[in-house]
């Protein structure tokens, strides 16, 4: 029986020894070299003192070894920590610290930046890392090699003590304010998300996909779940340039891709040569992490006729929540779509009850991927993870349900719409603005490349909208006539009171737009 995390992995890789499965630059793994080092690597784990339950921080760049890690520490019966490798020393340490992180497997070239950090982490035990370099002196712990590890014999056939209600991973993410807070995952999490992913894109062993989001990021993650589970084949791959991307997408045969916002709108620039290059591999595409603007949705729908574009919405501490399918693309492209397999969306007033067609209210999710809530943090799970408020005792006793913190609208027809953040929302002259609303209208100017809109307190209006936009390719940005383009397109109280432009528009780890620094810009 599959239940646990590393148990999808082992089930294809007895389904499917010899197919390939994992390919990174010029590796190539079969499943049945896949789940050898992973069976090497828990064992490494486990002489290295590894227990039920203890959490493990997977510091490496995009790579076969970070794979391998998750597999690895779920089959070990450890709770995995992917740490984008992007971040800095100071935020590894507030990460490892908060989890109380028992182990920590990276790069010795990562080491020498670390070292300072991990001294201050007394509920580190060990390390193993990958020889991509020499080990620094300053290593004070017990340190295992990656590859020596992965040749080991591994664990006995019995050795699982965990259930699918345990502990499985830790993902970090960011708010508007604070540190970034754990949400835990359970292994039975994880797994109803990777089979309702594979459910309503119809992924099978015949896919080939190409993983660009960072496994920190729980879409980015689910690339690899729904890969391994199904007998697929997942290619990893960072880049600099967006046709970097299309030539990887031709040369492996890629048939599904899943990006953010931002990595959509830079596929849509003429640079990327995406329109110039037929894919008739290329199956599906999915968007998730924020809307997608229409004018970049019209470009790729151009560019790719013959792929299925998956419109998506979701939030790290319930996985997935609604989908559009590609058919209702041209009847309602803005819409977020009607709620994925084995899940019920409820859109809730501030009085807790249901709302009618188009009314504003606040995103409820119930079903299998719901999360454990925050790690050491039992106030904010309260105030996120709650009873379901309709109480209806046939729905179940006891059973939590997710706030999302989004605004949302339903139409006649049950198709969602997204309105804005609860926190993000803007309050001027009297008025509420979505944030969301304004960057469609000046993406539909066609004058840039990006666009991200905040509030500004005001002494008189409460808030002003403020933009702050990027250039297309060679471009630069007609501020007046981007003005007067909004001033006919939406109300007075929507048109931004200024826009400044920027080279780039800033983004966190997972590529979406990075809110909270465009606040700190401002002072806020």
């Amino acid at each position: 029986m599959d239940y646990l995390i590393h148990h999808m992995l082992r089930a294809s890789a007895r389904r499917f020894p010899d197919k390939e499965a994992l390919v990174h630059l010029d590796r190539r793994l079969t499943y049945r070299e896949v789940w050898s080092r992973v069976e090497g690597l828990a064992e490494g784990l486990t002489r290295s003192g590894l227990k039920r339950g203890e959490r493990v921080g997977i510091f490496l760049d995009t790579s076969i070894p970070q794979t391998l890690s998750i597999f690895a520490i779920s089959r070990a019966g450890g709770v995995f920590v992917p740490i984008n490798s992007l971040l800095f020393p100071e935020q590894v340490g507030h990460i490892a610290r908060d989890c109380q992180m028992k182990g920590l497997i990276t790069a010795a070239s990562k080491l020498g930046t670390l070292g300072p950090i991990l001294k201050d982490l007394p509920s580190l035990e060990f390390l193993i890392v990958v020889s991509d370099a020499e080990v620094p002196d300053s290593a004070s712990l017990p340190v295992g090699d990656f590859e020596d590890l992965c040749g080991l014999p591994g664990l006995a056939a019995s050795s699982d003590r965990a259930i699918d209600k345990d502990l499985g991973a830790i993902l970090y993410t960011s708010g508007s304010t604070g540190k970034p807070k754990g949400v835990m995952l359970s292994h039975s999490n994880v797994c109803a998300g990777a089979s309702i992913v594979s459910d309503y894109l119809e992924i099978s062993e015949r896919e080939r996909i190409l993983a660009l989001l960072p496994f920190s990021f729980d879409a980015g993650l689910n690339q690899v779940m729904t890969a391994f589970q199904q007998g697929a084949t997942i290619v990893l791959m960072t880049f600099v340039f967006a046709r970097e991307i299309v030539r990887t997408l031709l040369s492996e045969r890629i048939t599904g891709l899943a990006g953010v916002p931002t990595l959509w709108s830079l596929l849509a620039q003429p640079s990327s040569s995406l329109a110039k290059q037929p894919l008739p591999d290329l199956r599906y595409i999915t968007n998730t992490g924020g809307a997608m603007p229409q004018p970049v949705l019209g470009a790729l729908r151009q560019a790719l006729p013959t792929s299925r574009i998956f419109l998506m919405y979701g939030l790290t501490e319930a996985f997935r929540s609604t989908y559009l399918p590609p058919e209702e693309l041209d009847r309602r492209p803005t819409s977020m779509g009607k709620a994925i397999p084995d899940t019920e969306i409820l859109v809730i007033n501030e009085d807790g009850k249901l709302c009618g067609p188009g009314e504003v209210g606040e995103l409820v999710h119930r079903g299998p991927t719901v999360s454990l809530g925050y790690w050491g943090a039992p106030d904010l799970t309260a105030r996120v993870l709650r009873p379901h408020p309709l109480r209806q005792p046939e729905l179940g006793e006891g059973e939590l349900v997710c706030y999302s913190g989004d605004y949302v609208t339903m139409d006649e027809e049950g198709f969602l719409y997204f309105v804005g953040r609860r926190d993000t929302m803007i309050k001027t002259s009297g008025f509420r603005v979505s944030p969301t609303e304004v960057e469609e209208v000046l993406f539909q100017s066609g004058l840039v490349k990006g666009a991200a809109v905040i509030g500004v307190p005001d002494d008189v209006l409460g808030q002003t909208v403020k933009a702050f936009v990027s250039a297309r390719d060679g471009d630069a940005v007609a501020v007046a006539e981007l003005l007067e383009f909004c001033a006919r397109k939406m109300p007075r109280h929507m048109v931004p009171k200024a826009i400044e432009v920027l080279d780039e528009l800033p983004k966190t780890t997972s590529g979406k737009v990075n809110y909270p620094a465009l606040r700190k810009r401002e002072g806020l």
